[in-house]
């Protein structure tokens, strides 16, 4: 990526296989670490490692920059925890402004980021005690306080939660003043521990499986029953149906029941407005694959659809156009997203490049390991396309010789517009030539001047195989769908960092 404030110098460092690699600035390298992090451990870098890292770069970096990365990584890249953790590392750093407290009110989106955020500043300021949060920040403070009007009663309600920090303490440390007479009951209900039972799934869920039956065929039918009666409210909303998926086919609810699932699935505005990372429907297509119901492949189809919608915003790629899309299947790329996660970033990068993929009408695909091998793909079915290549894992072996993509090219003499690679950055040559992913590029661009190379960043390790600074290098990095969202934005040659200072804070 190409950031409006460079350093002209250029250190070369070395990656963690040993390759020779470039430092990046300290906006390059953050921008990277927190649209990629889960904050779980890695083949490289730990949970605890990746935050202290982050925590240095952030004292690096402009406070106004940070402050609009963390409302564009909760906003843009549909990320959670890590955007309370730059406004609070904010808050430790920064004073005589209201930049926390615009940057606290850009960040809570949900009821329970309230409650969140001030765990994570107990955590951060080494508070062993709730009461012990009296010394609030007094920005985060001002930024609570514009939260807490921005929640109805049901909202509040399905977070209220018994946890390290609840609503009640964070009423009692914030002091919200009340919108109108409606806002002031609500907090009335909060401190008194009397707002009203949400109608969740959860809840009704929780109800009925407390409930004694006579026979398990009882008991089939309950579930059943609340299952339709669940997806007919409009109550389950687009995320709750996605999980659940199998308990409702399992359930085996009405024919009406599971046309009305398939529709919402694959809605286009449903879709968007749900701001899905595209992995979850990966994980969901996953999930079903083996469940014996007669509705099996309706879901699985909406499960298309629904991905597809992520790849209606890329332009740039038609018959015109040339792009080779590889896949970095390495050893390393064999991490869970986060800790409860069954998503690896293999599963990441096969995803995003298919998505990619679907919408290129000249196109050259294929995963590199310890070699790189072409593999066709059909441009529809994206989650089907993930699936066949990732049964072929093993093929090309798992070291990450991505230079060996660009040989190719070189040795066909094949021109092309575009290379994307996605991987974590991590290229070297294992097979011990002189080669490397630097040298083959810049043999290839003296030969084709007008090749532009992407690398997808899906680590965020600091680390890159290339100076992004030249030659046609970008870097692109994240899990969500709004990458591509970048990418037009380079081919309209701005950049991220353009992108994010146009946060309104």
């Amino acid at each position: 990526m190409k950031f409006n404030f460079l350093k002209k110098e250029n250190r070369e460092v070395v990656n963690y296989e040993g390759a020779k690699a470039y430092e990046m600035t300290p906006a390059e390298e953050l921008y990277s670490a927190v649209v990629t992090t889960g904050l779980s451990n890695t083949s490289y870098e730990n949970g605890n490692d990746r935050l202290s890292r982050i925590q240095a770069l952030i004292k690096k970096n402009d406070p106004e920059f940070v402050a609009k990365l963390a409302v564009y990584a909760r906003k843009n890249m549909y990320l959670r925890s890590i955007p309370l953790v730059l406004t609070t590392e904010l808050a430790r750093q920064t004073s005589g402004t209201d930049l926390v407290s615009r940057t606290v009110d850009g960040v809570v989106q949900r009821a329970d980021e309230i409650t969140e955020l001030l765990a994570y500043y107990q955590l951060a300021n080494e508070r062993t005690d709730v009461k012990k949060l009296n010394k609030l920040s007094k920005q985060i403070q001002k930024g609570l306080v514009k939260s807490f009007n921005k929640f109805d009663e049901y909202q509040f309600a399905k977070y209220n939660r018994k946890a390290e920090v609840t609503l009640k303490d964070a009423l009692f440390l914030v002091h919200p003043k009340a919108k109108d007479e409606n806002q002031q009951a609500i907090f009335n209900k909060i401190v008194n521990d009397s707002l009203e039972t949400p109608y969740t799934w959860e809840v009704e869920l929780s109800i009925l499986g407390q409930t004694k039956f006579e026979d398990e065929t009882e008991r089939k039918s309950a579930f059943k029953s609340k299952w339709e009666e669940l997806i007919f409210s409009n109550k389950l909303g687009y995320m709750a149906t996605l999980r659940n998926l199998r308990n409702i086919l399992e359930g085996n609810v009405s024919s009406d029941a599971m046309y009305k699932v398939c529709q919402y699935l694959s809605d286009e505005k449903a879709v968007r407005n749900s701001k899905q990372l595209p992995f979850r429907f990966l994980a969901a297509y996953r999930e079903l694959k083996n469940i014996d119901s007669k509705y099996l492949s309706s879901v699985l189809e909406a499960l298309e659809d629904a991905v597809m919608v992520s790849a209606k915003n890329i332009k740039g790629f038609g018959f015109d156009t040339s792009v080779v899309i590889a896949a970095d299947v390495s050893g390393s790329m064999q991490q869970p997203v986060s800790p409860k996660s069954k998503v690896l970033l293999y599963d990441i990068g096969l995803l995003i490049s298919m998505i990619l993929h679907s919408q290129c009408k000249n196109v050259i695909s294929g995963m590199f390991g310890d070699t790189w091998k072409r593999v066709p793909m059909p441009k529809n079915g994206i989650l089907r396309n993930v699936d066949a290549f990732y049964k072929r894992e093993g093929e090309v072996g798992y070291s990450t010789n991505g230079y060996l993509v660009i040989d190719d090219l070189l040795n066909k003499r094949e021109k092309v517009d575009k290379v994307m690679i996605f991987t974590d950055t991590q290229l070297w040559n294992s097979k011990g030539t002189r080669n490397s992913f630097e040298d083959s590029w810049n043999q290839y661009k003296s030969l084709y001047p007008k090749a532009k190379l992407y690398i997808f960043d899906l680590a965020g390790y600091g680390r890159q195989p290339l100076d992004v600074r030249k030659n046609d290098v970008y870097l692109i990095a994240g899990w969500s769908d709004k990458v591509f969202d970048v990418l037009n934005a380079l081919e309209d040659r701005k950049s991220a960092v353009a992108m994010i200072k146009k946060v309104v804070l």
